[in-house]
């Protein structure tokens, strides 16, 4: 998968290893300690490829992502403990569609779709929710590559980078709560991750009506 995007992945990690493990090899030359200095190369030679390979194949997964509908909840799905995340907690028929994750930040709400039809799912979920959860913080997440929107490969870290406010009994508590509301998932028989760009909401279905 990584190669279809990365043509070079392969040429980049063998001189990554071949040049680390020279290094190292030379320096023991140097010192007098070349079978000490090799092996040691050998190991931190295995451990960059592997830490740039790691890097590079997860820009590779994101580009293959981006852009499609339901992207945003397979970064979700990762994005770590501490976190209980709810995929499709409202869409429309054009496919815009809003995620909620519950943490010790409050409430992220990660929205992707267009901007203007996206704002008016963010307002009715905020209006549901503030009926039951009024004094937890929600925050909005735009996920895209416009101005004030949020790429899909920084969407974990700018989760993470969110205040923390809540404790644990309180998130446990905020995630009780927000059960009652239901979603989507739970009424439609939605594949996890990204969803087919063909399928559509049916007239009548939630958001829609």
């Amino acid at each position: 998968m990584t190669r279809k995007v990365d043509k070079k992945i392969g040429l980049v990690l063998a001189a990554i290893g071949i040049v680390t493990f020279g290094v190292f090899l030379a320096i023991g030359f140097l010192i007098g300690h070349p079978i000490y200095l090799g092996i040691l190369g050998l190991l931190l030679a295995f451990l960059a490829t592997a830490i740039v390979f790691g890097r590079r194949a997860e820009r590779a997964a994101f580009g293959q992502m981006e852009g499609q509908p339901g992207a945003a909840a397979a970064v979700l799905d990762n994005i770590g403990r501490g976190w209980t995340t709810t995929p499709a907690v409202a869409m429309n028929r054009n496919q815009d569609v809003v995620h909620r994750a519950v943490g010790k930040a409050g409430i992220v709400l990660v929205a992707e779709g267009n901007p203007n039809r996206v704002k008016s799912l963010l307002a009715a979920e905020k209006k549901k929710m503030n009926r039951i959860v009024a004094d937890v913080p929600v925050h909005d997440l735009l996920v895209g590559t416009g101005e004030g929107q949020v790429e899909l490969k920084k969407l974990r870290t700018t989760m993470l980078k969110l205040p923390r406010v809540l404790t644990g009994p309180q998130v446990t508590s905020t995630n009780d709560r927000l059960r009652a509301l239901g979603d989507l998932m739970s009424n439609m028989p939605l594949p996890k991750g990204p969803m087919p760009k063909g399928m559509r909401m049916p007239r009548g279905g939630p958001n829609g009506r």
